[in-house]
């Protein structure tokens, strides 16, 4: 769809889902006085307006005339109240197919019973002042039906964007060495800076983490949403993350800026050598398709980071596994930080039988959804087999992190923000 088509074909199909709505309004608010209807329809047309202006407005101005920050916030505030009108639409759809039915139906009654059958009411007992005509149910259904999301969503932005959560796995690994049984690791997982509106919460996560007291930490990709200088107003918060054996991380697939345009190949390259550099100023050790042993109480254990291979539909390789791998064979334990949970089907699974866990991110949980016990449901599952907590398969594991940070819809809802805490132990 090129550009004439988003100022004009989009703006119009919201203005007729706003048209079809106000229906709904105007039935429920035909017993207010004329002058609360008249306001009720300034406000309502007013909010109309305005969004479908800013709108076009965004769609005219350079994409870097006003900060990301800011131009997520403003689709936000178009998206979330129109994904809302569309499930009232949806309702109000159900009694204009029925009246449209009855209409047809009412074509074979005598003129004088027409309209009681198409709006369907009883032509001989009339109606009583407790009666809620089923037009009117079925319109303050769907503007409840529709209102429902928009609190849910705007809600995800106030609270849940930044409402941190600490996991606990205990992962038995049946060769782990006796000086690792009891060793804690944090993880933590696409942090996107780039889309952070609340500094004080995001210091207030990494407090959080703090307090679990890890012996190590995991970071398992996308620093940024796709520039480096992202990271750069939150170094001195990230920078707070330490642990007795270290902080390790790797790159995600938005580290590598593929989702925006580069002056020159020379520009993109520089780019990624920026985030890793970010990396490291942090006091991070990120490995880039390779691996360190860890030593613990005389024993020693293998940790090997690749960079993004990921194996769903365009989806970014840019690691080399073979190559991170060489010189761990003899290691009885080996830990992967893959970004990417499709990596572990695609790769780690058949050819690396011997890596005992696979830490990864990348899904986000979509950010929605429903995690409570052991219920769990998200759109993330109808993309990716593995998107949040653990799996396995005889004696290999991964864990997906539901991730630290947001991107797209700056919030979240049900799918929270999370930091893992797992407890190695002898199996």
């Amino acid at each position: 769809m090129n550009r004439t088509a988003f100022l004009f074909i989009i703006p119009a199909l919201l203005l007729l889902i706003d048209v079809y709505v106000f229906q709904a309004i105007k039935t429920i608010s035909r017993s207010a006085s004329e002058s609360t209807q008249r306001t009720i329809a300034i406000v309502y047309w007013g909010f109309t307006a305005l969004a479908l202006i800013l709108y076009v407005v965004m769609q005219l101005l350079p994409p870097d005339s006003i900060s990301r920050q800011t131009r997520t916030f403003l689709l936000a505030a178009i998206v979330i109240p129109y994904f809302s009108k569309f499930f009232a639409v949806l309702v109000i759809l159900i009694d204009d197919i029925g009246r449209f039915f009855r209409w047809i139906v009412s074509l074979f009654y005598k003129p004088e019973l027409r309209e009681a059958v198409v709006e369907n009411t009883n032509p001989v007992v009339p109606a009583t002042s407790d009666t809620i005509p089923r037009s009117e149910f079925l319109m303050k259904a769907a503007l409840v039906v529709g209102a429902v999301p928009l609190v849910g969503f705007s809600w995800g932005i106030i609270s849940g964007a930044h409402d941190y959560r600490v996991r606990r796995v205990r992962l038995p690994l049946k060769n782990l060495p006796s000086g690792f049984n009891g060793m804690t690791i944090a993880q933590i997982s696409d942090i996107h800076s780039g889309s952070f509106f609340n500094k004080t919460a995001v210091r207030g996560g990494v407090e959080l983490l703090m307090k679990q007291k890890p012996d190590v930490v995991f970071f398992t990709g996308d620093l940024v949403n796709s520039h480096a200088e992202e990271v750069n107003a939150y170094i001195d918060i990230f920078d707070k993350v330490k642990a007795p054996l270290g902080v390790y991380s790797t790159l995600g697939n938005h580290d590598y800026g593929k989702y925006v345009q580069w002056p020159s190949a020379q520009a993109e390259r520089q780019n990624v050598l920026n985030v890793v550099a970010a990396h490291k100023q942090m006091g991070w050790n990120i490995l880039m398709d390779e691996n360190k042993i860890l030593d613990l109480n005389g024993d020693k254990i293998a940790l090997i980071g690749v960079q993004n291979l990921g194996f769903g539909p365009a989806a970014l390789r840019a690691g080399n596994l073979a190559k991170a791998y060489r010189g761990t064979e003899e290691y009885p334990v080996k830990l992967l930080l893959s970004h990417d949970p499709t990596h572990w089907d695609a790769e780690v699974r058949p050819k690396f039988p011997d890596i005992d866990v696979q830490f990864s991110g990348h899904t986000h949980g979509a950010q929605f959804g429903v995690d409570i016990g052991g219920l769990q449901w998200s759109p993330a599952q109808y993309f990716y087999k593995q998107w949040a907590g653990l799996y396995e398969d005889g004696n290999q594991r991964l864990y997906v992190n539901r991730g630290y940070g947001y991107i797209g819809y700056p919030g979240r809802v049900g799918i929270l923000p999370e930091i893992t805490l797992f407890e190695l132990v002898k199996a």
